[in-house]
């Protein structure tokens, strides 16, 4: 019996083998990804777009064989992930086809995060606690727990230019050995009583912060009253001297724009008369991210002003903002619970309908306002959003952050109204490039020890430089 069923078993498997020898091979079942997604949209009754050709001439092995006929999203990821490619659903329903990039995701995978999150901490004790995990790893996957101390050579300051109600100095600040950040400090003219600290970090808009609407936002928030300091990301304005510009996409940037904003603020605050117990921060686009950053971070920031940058689907396209990791910290963040940290202390987002920030008002800003609300401080988080606006740091944005940061540091609107009572910006000086220069016309001043190899600034923190470059001699 047992040599009969033996041979049965025999005799099945090598029919396997002979008929299987053509029904499983790759040439029947091998076939183009659009054939299947198409089937895909027949099965359940979808729109999926490949607006940008990334389907093009892609072939699948076993393509149909990847659906699961009751799990839309499962299918497409198994179809989608052999090329690195994912879906994003939009808002009408359809889905569209994109490369898959670590620092975005979909708004509906972006929902359930934050309907995670929220879940995740339902108490102030539980916020506090995953607070804490946060702030420590993003400490310690930017490197800033392997900081050197900041070197004890005075800062490198430009003659101070005067103008109406405000002053214009320019700084080079060695925040690591031989490595230079480079600013404009502003301050109220003239400076005779307590002013508050205003960080801020700059973005990826062109000519940094020499463009003319940076001048006069901190022309604008110096004649209010404080002392504000903007400073150039890495590898970007003056720092160029040091960093080639496509160094600036090296992960380092991150770390060195952070530590940036953090040792600046500790410059400012032995300047006389500088009042350490009120600090805002503000920037837009990358300088949205470190303004997010460095509130979470630094518990000296008081008041935070995000812009154009609190998104739970985007966490910023640039390494200076994404490449260190910390959007995996707590086994996953996003900016939306990155922004929530500066709870209890008063913030006001800044979003428009042109970018990445178009769903804040029924999206992040509830998520935050819930963490806010933990505190039984709700009234202290604010939204101004531009439905017809893009992505800047333009007039009318500026026109929402003056009013909030004067509230919240005790700075004088009057000082820059006009007749109409109107914030007039038409009093602020817009600088030429030669002016804002620390280091001259050429760079002539740059200091001897002044670091230019990207691998030294790696070994610093105990790092190797993994990222190789195709520069064109």
């Amino acid at each position: 019996m047992k040599k009969t069923r033996f041979a049965l078993l025999v005799s099945i498997f090598a029919l396997t083998l002979t008929n299987g020898q053509t029904q499983t091979s790759d040439d029947n079942y091998r076939k183009p990804i659009t054939e299947t997604l198409q089937k895909m949209e027949s099965l359940f009754h979808i729109k999926i777009s490949d607006d940008r050709g990334l389907l093009k001439d892609k072939e699948l092995d076993y393509a149909d064989w990847r659906i699961q006929q009751d799990n839309l999203e499962v299918s497409l990821a198994n179809v989608l992930a052999p090329f690195e490619l994912m879906y994003f659903k939009q808002p009408d329903g359809s889905y569209q086809i994109r490369k898959y990039e670590h620092y975005k995701t979909s708004i509906d995978k972006a929902t359930d995060k934050l309907h995670y999150l929220t879940n995740l901490y339902p108490t102030l004790t539980a916020w506090q606690t995953r607070k804490k995990l946060l702030q420590d790893c993003m400490r310690t996957s930017l490197g800033l727990d392997k900081a050197l101390p900041m070197p004890k050579s005075k800062p490198i300051l430009t003659p101070i230019r005067n103008y109406k109600n405000y002053s214009v100095e320019n700084i080079g600040l060695e925040i690591l050995p031989g490595v230079y950040t480079t600013g404009s400090i502003y301050k109220p003219y003239p400076l005779n009583k307590k002013a508050p600290i205003i960080i801020t970090p700059n973005g990826h808009f062109g000519d940094g912060r020499y463009r003319a609407d940076e001048q006069k936002r901190c022309a604008i928030l110096a004649q209010m009253g404080a002392i504000v300091v903007s400073y150039d990301l890495f590898a970007w304005g003056e720092s160029l001297l040091q960093f080639p510009s496509e160094t600036h996409r090296n992960s380092i940037a991150a770390t060195i724009q952070a530590l940036s904003g953090i040792r600046l603020l500790d410059y400012i605050a032995t300047i006389k008369y500088a009042d350490v117990t009120r600090v805002g921060v503000t920037g837009g686009s990358g300088g949205g991210s470190h303004t997010m950053f460095l509130a979470a971070l630094d518990d000296r920031i008081t008041v935070s002003v995000p812009v154009v940058m609190v998104s739970s689907h985007f966490s910023g396209g640039c390494p200076c903002e994404s490449g260190r990791g910390i959007h995996l910290c707590g086994n996953g963040t996003n900016n939306a619970e990155i922004a929530a940290m500066a709870a209890p202390k008063p913030q006001l987002v800044i979003s428009d309908g042109g970018d990445w920030t178009a769903f804040v008002p029924e999206l992040e800003f509830p998520f935050i306002q819930k963490t806010y609300d933990l505190y039984g401080k709700k009234n202290l988080v604010e939204n101004a959003h531009f439905p017809k606006e893009g992505h800047d740091y333009g007039v009318s944005k500026r026109l929402a952050m003056y009013p909030f940061m004067a509230k919240y540091l005790g700075l004088d609107l009057n000082k820059v109204k006009n007749k109409k009572g109107e914030i007039d910006e038409s009093t602020c000086v817009i600088e030429p490039y030669e002016k804002m220069f620390v280091f001259g016309d050429k760079g002539e001043k740059l200091p001897a020890n002044a670091l230019k190899d990207i691998d030294k600034l790696y070994e610093m923190f105990g790092e190797k430089n993994n990222k190789v470059y195709d520069v064109k001699k």
